[in-house]
Parts: C-alpha cells; structure tokens; sequence
C-alpha cells in the first residue's frame, strides 16, 4: 500500500462544505455589523422623528418633506436591517442596504460643494463630515452589504418578510403618534446658574438655545436669532459640549444673551437628543420645543408665539 492509499484526502463533498463554511461565515458576520448600524439609525429615526427631521433639513432635505422623509429612512433602515439578520430574508436585506448607501452617496455628490466640510447625520453617535472619507465608509459598507447578499442562500418567503414590514411600520405610526401628542408644558427647574448667578426661570419668557459651539449650523442659527427684537423675552445660550467656547460663539454670533453650564438639569427636563434645539418657556413651563432653523425659522414661529419680533430697519 503506498503513501497516497494511506492518506485521507478530504473529497469533493467535504471541499464544498469547508468553501461554503468560511463564505457562510463571512456573510454572516457582515450582515450582523450592517444590521447592527441599520437598526440603530432605523430606530432612532422612528423614536426620535422631530430630531431626526431636524437633521435632515441640515442636509438639505425641504423642511416640509423632512418629517414624512425622516419616518420613511426609519422604515426602511430598520426593515432592512431586520430582514439582514434572518438568514431566508438576508440576501433581500443586503440589497436594500446596498440601494440606500447607493442613493446617499448619489445625494451627497450632487450636494457636495453644499454639504463639503458638514456633519453627516446618517447614523446617530457616528460623527464624521462629508468629504473623501464619507464616500470611502459608505463604500465598505457597501462591500459587506455586498458580501452578506453574495454569499448567502437566496431568499424566500414574501409574506413574512411582509409582516415584518408591517410591524416595522405600526411601531413607526405609534411612535411619531405618541411624539406628536405627548403633553406639553414640561416644568422647567425653578433656577439655574447664569454667568454665576442665580437665574429664575419661573418668572416671564425665557429663550433657552442648546449649541454645540463647532457646529456650523448652530452658527448660523445663532447669526438668524441675532438680528430678531427679542423684546421683553430673556435669552440664555447652553453649550451642550466645549463649554469653554461659549463666549466665542456669542461673539461670533452677534448674540446678546446669557450663558448657562447647566446643561444636565436642563436637558433632564426638556427632552431633546440633538442640536440645534431651543426651548421656549414662560412662567416655568414650557410652551415650544424650537427645532426647525432654516428659512424663515425660527423667526416665524418665535413671532406666532410672541417671543420675538423682527428688528425695525
């Protein structure tokens, strides 16, 4: 018996499975990492579809389709993301992940020269700006999105897949429901710091202006505010982050206000996740949470409730 009879050589059968078993692999780990991002700027964007909103017209996105576009990327973000996780549905998941990554990057190069330099909100908690490396990470998204579909049995089961979407839905509906109607007039703390001094926020109308001062958008919303006749109605800016840069940003702004590190207390009461956010408070209670700051906002709604009026030429 020669050497080559004593040997085991693995067969055909067991070549294919021990191909398949790393691609299998491969596919799965990749679908878990897309599903683990879809799912939670999915997520957020259905919990949160004001911020969420608020954020897309950053990016350009009219500010009357902000909320139906905001609900719709949170639909589909978080269905995707489910159906990537589910070995029948993930080759349909990867390429309703690849069609989205697709459609940003096609919508941030035609807005590039606009967008250049900006925060790219696509994912919460992910900071990175619109530049060369925006098209890089969503570009190996794309080849894991890629992976997880090329390597995976192809998919089956339409009606389930169905229900999931329907449910995904539902849970979209109920949320905004209950953002839109949740009680307002939220009780503001009976007093704050102020350039260290006691400040009472129980007495008259106060503006209170949540910031992060390196964001341009803040910036600009700042200039807007500074040029409106505030009248009777007491303005403090909080830097939610890089407090020490708090007096540069008013004086960039032109904005004649106060300034407040108690960010925590406030942002316990007044429930907001991002910035630019104001709220509008009189006699200790909340009367507006200000989100929108593009085109004519937020003068417009500052004047509607009488906070603020445009300066006289």
């Amino acid at each position: 018996m020669g050497m080559d009879d004593s040997t085991v050589h693995p067969g055909p059968a067991f070549r294919a499975w021990e191909v398949s078993g790393w691609r299998t692999f491969l596919a799965a780990a990749s679908a878990v990492a897309m599903s683990a991002l879809f799912l939670v700027a999915g997520v957020w964007k259905i919990t949160d579809t004001p911020a969420a909103a608020m954020r897309l017209t950053q990016a350009l996105v009219p500010e009357a389709l902000s909320v139906p576009a905001a609900l719709a990327l949170g639909i589909a973000e978080t269905f995707a993301g489910v159906l990537i996780l589910v070995p029948r549905f993930r080759r349909w998941g990867a390429w309703l992940i690849s069609a989205m990554l697709v459609a940003f990057m096609i919508y941030v190069g035609w807005h590039y020269q606009a967008l250049r330099g900006e925060e790219c909100n696509c994912f919460p908690w992910i900071k990175r700006a619109v530049g060369p490396g925006f098209f890089v990470a969503d570009a190996a998204m794309l080849v894991l999105a890629a992976v997880a579909a090329w390597w995976s049995r192809p998919s089956h089961g339409v009606r389930n897949a169905a229900v999931i979407l329907g449910v995904v839905v539902v849970f979209a509906l109920a949320s905004y429901g209950v953002a839109v109607t949740q009680p307002r007039g939220a009780q503001a703390p009976a007093t704050i710091t102020v350039d260290g001094q006691p400040f009472s926020l129980r007495e008259g109308k106060v503006f209170l202006y949540f910031f992060d001062p390196e964001c341009s958008h803040c910036l600009q919303a700042g200039r807007k505010m500074a040029r409106l006749d505030w009248g009777g109605t007491r303005v403090v800016v909080v830097p939610t982050v890089q407090p020490q840069f708090a007096a540069g940003f008013l004086e960039a702004t032109g904005m004649r206000a106060g300034i407040s590190h108690d960010v925590e207390i406030l942002q316990k009461a007044f429930s907001f996740s991002s910035t630019p956010v104001a709220v509008a408070v009189e006699d200790g209670r909340q009367k507006m949470l200000v989100t929108q700051f593009d085109g004519e906002e937020p003068a417009a709604t500052l004047r509607r409730i009488g906070f603020a009026e445009a300066k006289a030429p």
